[in-house]
C-alpha cells in the first residue's frame, strides 16, 4: 500500500513540473535584453582577447560598467 502512495505521490509530482514547465514563456523586460546583449559582446570581446580567470572577472566587470 506504501508502496503505491509513493508511486502516485511521484506520478503526481512528475507531471505537475512538466506542466509547469510547458507553460507560456514571459517576454524579458527591456532592462534584462539590454543586459543580456551588453553580457553577449562583452563575452565575445573577452573569448577574443583570450582572457582567463581574474584577468576576465575584472573585464567583465568594467565592460558592463560601461557600455
Amino acid at each position: 500500500m506504501q508502496k503505491m502512495i509513493g508511486l502516485v505521490a511521484l506520478g503526481l509530482a512528475l507531471s505537475l513540473g512538466a506542466a509547469q514547465a510547458a507553460g507560456p514563456k514571459e517576454k524579458a523586460s527591456p532592462a534584462a535584453a539590454g543586459q543580456q546583449s551588453r553580457m553577449k559582446d562583452c563575452n565575445a570581446e573577452a573569448r577574443s582577447k583570450a582572457l582567463k580567470g581574474d584577468e576576465r572577472k575584472a573585464f567583465m566587470s568594467e565592460c558592463l560598467k560601461k557600455k
